[in-house]
């Protein structure tokens, strides 16, 4: 994946990347201060946004490839099993059953299936969330602040199942997050951002 000369105007923010490349599959971490760009540059990668300039090399993945989990995620006003597997339907894909009970029961939802996916807590939320966005198979994810509302335990089970999935799937994740500890754990490389600009890179 490659982003050149790639700039996008909000307001008074401006974001300005000359050269982003991931080269290899692999799970990469994004920090920065509040306001840097974190959020718009993975918009942008992720087909959300369109650059005012520039232009994002995804290398051959179509948008069906891509998924983007945000801080908030939608939930469709219907049952736990049908968000979970809304995107299946997208994509014309047959429902594995083992799958999806699978993905039901590493999040304690098994008993759950029938319920309202709005009457869930916040955290259950993005736990669903996260379960929709990669039972597609997705190859690049983008997880924008998708874990602010986990506990420990919760947390601990998402950067598990992260690494099971990427080393599955060979995927490239990218983790924006404010947990240091947690970016560490998982990310094998960690890119900075200050005023829209990719500063620099460091092995974690």
């Amino acid at each position: 994946m490659i982003l050149t000369g790639v700039k996008k105007k909000l307001g008074d923010f401006i974001l300005d990347i000359d050269n982003f490349t991931i080269s290899y599959p692999g799970v990469y971490g994004l920090i920065g201060p509040n306001g840097s760009g974190k959020s718009t540059l993975a918009k942008i990668i992720a087909g959300l946004l369109e650059p005012d300039s520039g232009g994002v090399n995804t290398e051959g993945l179509l948008q069906r490839d891509i998924t983007y989990l945000g801080r908030k995620p939608y939930m469709m006003d219907d049952t736990v099993y049908n968000n979970l597997v809304y995107p299946l339907e997208l994509r014309n894909i047959e429902p594995d059953q083992k799958l999806v009970n699978e993905y039901l029961d590493k999040m304690k939802f098994s008993n759950r299936s029938k319920e309202r996916a709005k009457g869930l807590s916040g955290g259950e939320q993005q736990k669903l969330a996260f379960l929709r966005a990669i039972i597609f198979k997705p190859k690049l994810i983008i997880a924008d602040e998708a874990m602010t509302a986990m506990d420990m335990e919760s947390l601990d089970l998402f950067e598990k199942t992260i690494l099971e999935e990427q080393k599955n799937e060979n995927s490239i994740w990218i983790i924006i997050s404010h947990q240091m500890p947690h970016i560490k754990n998982i990310c094998s490389q960690i890119y900075f951002m200050h005023e829209g600009k990719v500063s620099e890179a460091a092995h974690s």
